[in-house]
């Protein structure tokens, strides 16, 4: 695990819109004084309560100081004190590979939405996490859903993304160290149901939210991604009636991710193109574990 003393600090207030502020909390679980913290707390289900009918038992929605210890999150407070969204990241200890932060939580109020709040909270949790822990080299990202907006956002915008329409990448030993950690020992931190079976060749989890808040309906287009491309791709893999969500695994730097993103975009839209005419989905039906 990467450790940095610093980390024990709230990150100070980051300038943004007038609209609101923007603030970056470290395992406030373990560092934030009482009434702080229980203010996070309550902020955070507060917010939450209007993205969901019911609350979910998971993540940082349970309140305590343990749920919150191994949180990495971003806060876009509003100028009446209230939370207007946030982006709640697990930080996952994977042996040999080390700290890996997983893409988890996202909620924004529904008055607050139309903003870009979601990919603003994100990258404010990302680039804050890694200026403080990984300012060279490459920190190592995971994501588990079935929201195919948030799977082509992933496969688009980072490194090494397995699986995805978008990369010839291969399942690597840190690879697979980390799909094997999260569906051995981190499924109740990724809210994946315990009897969900994980298929190694597409890096599904079969079941995992069936009958969940988290279940989708294929045909809802409000979580389908702009790429109809991205869409074909992912709903070829998964089942939405059997509840499944994808893993994805891949990596981002401080220096390289944006700069590369750039360079490759013309050929994320040749790939594209590509794959509206012609999705091979058995690409993927034979990964190959290469050392890396």
């Amino acid at each position: 695990m990467t450790t940095n003393a610093r980390s024990k600090l709230p990150v100070p207030f980051v300038a943004g819109k007038a609209k609101y502020k923007y603030k970056i909390y470290i395992r406030p679980g373990v560092v934030m004084p009482d009434a702080k913290f229980e203010r996070l707390a309550r902020e955070l289900r507060s917010c939450a309560k209007t993205c969901f009918d019911q609350l979910p038992p998971y993540q940082c929605l349970l309140g305590t100081r343990a749920s919150l210890a191994d949180k990495a999150i971003a806060v876009a407070w509003r100028r009446d004190g209230r939370i207007a969204g946030f982006c709640s990241c697990v930080l996952l200890d994977v042996d040999n590979v080390g700290t890996v932060l997983h893409l988890g939580l996202t909620c924004v109020r529904p008055d607050d939405r139309g903003s870009g709040l979601t990919h603003k909270l994100t990258s404010k949790v990302i680039i804050g996490y890694l200026a403080r822990h990984r300012l060279v080299g490459k920190q190592w990202i995971s994501n588990v859903a079935c929201v195919l907006s948030s799977l082509g956002n992933v496969a688009m915008f980072f490194d090494e993304v397995f699986p995805s329409p978008l990369a010839d990448t291969t399942v690597s030993t840190a690879h697979a160290s980390i799909a094997k950690t999260i569906d051995e020992r981190y499924r109740d931190e990724i809210y994946i149901r315990p009897d969900a079976q994980f298929d190694w060749t597409r890096f599904v989890f079969q079941g995992s939210v069936r009958d969940t808040v988290f279940q989708k309906d294929k045909d809802a287009t409000a979580y389908h991604h702009r790429n109809r491309a991205i869409n074909q791709y992912y709903t070829g893999i998964m089942s939405f009636d059997r509840g499944d969500e994808v893993l994805q695994v891949g990596s981002v730097s401080l220096l390289g991710t944006a700069p590369r993103y750039f360079l490759r975009k013309k050929q994320i839209r040749e790939r594209s193109r590509r794959l509206l005419t012609q999705i091979d989905y058995a690409t993927h039906a034979n990964a190959v574990v290469q050392d890396g």
